[in-house]
């Protein structure tokens, strides 16, 4: 199986190339090779970059089996250039796509077990928080959500800390919380994930296919204001 899978959710971002020989969970992929896209001309660079990677490689891209890619959180640009690329492709092709959430890809990237909280900044003194538990437990479902950095260190107690974000990982060391940074998540860091849902099953259509913003609801905005 041929995947390909597309980062476009922060100030840099990145297409990736990875096989895997069957479709198993547990199976990992290999990665052929991941190409960097330089931020603020992701709409310039995308289409060219995937072309480029295909061609490089001997391969057409009626050959892709299946596209995986960050769904955010990130920057709303960012996002919705990656999705729409995806969308057009998944949908000319009729091939599935497995919707990764970065928060997911950076704890699952960790190699870290049990109550995981990955954190990306998202600007504005907001943090952007993912809980979850590895190995994941049937019945229970892990939470997105956006929180003040105060907030996200009152709350952060008990849990393992992960981020590629250094400046959020110094403020939770500062804290007294336990830390692990991440050097970066990249496709192929997603495309791993991705390939994961694949294997559960977890997969959706081009219509399907939707941003993960993680904003804050309207109750939230306005307790907020009046705070």
């Amino acid at each position: 199986m041929l995947l390909l899978a597309i980062d476009t959710s922060g100030k840099h971002g990145s297409v990736g190339l990875a096989r895997a020989g069957e479709c198993s969970p547990d199976r990992d992929l290999e990665l052929i090779e991941t190409a960097p896209l330089v931020g603020g001309t992701f709409s310039a660079q995308l289409v060219p970059q995937i072309a480029s990677l295909l061609s490089s490689h001997g391969f057409a891209k009626g050959e892709l089996d299946a596209f995986v890619v960050a769904s955010g959180p990130g920057s709303f640009t960012g996002l919705r250039i990656g999705l729409a690329a995806v969308k057009a492709l998944a949908e000319a092709l009729n091939k599935p796509i497995a919707a990764v959430s970065l928060l997911e890809a950076c704890a699952f990237t960790s190699g870290h077990e049990g109550k995981i909280m990955a954190v990306l900044d998202a600007g504005r003194n907001d943090v952007y928080v993912g809980e979850y538990e590895l190995p994941a437990k049937p019945g229970r479902a892990p939470r997105e959500h956006l929180l003040s950095r105060s907030e996200f260190l009152a709350q952060a107690r008990g849990w393992k800390i992960v981020t590629p974000d250094s400046v959020l990982a110094e403020v939770a060391r500062e804290a007294g919380l336990p830390v692990s940074t991440l050097v970066s998540v990249s496709a192929f860091e997603v495309a791993r994930l991705g390939w994961r849902k694949i294997g559960q099953g977890e997969m959706v259509t081009a219509e399907q296919l939707e941003a993960n913003y993680i904003r804050r609801t309207d109750a939230e905005m306005l307790e907020r204001l009046g705070s």
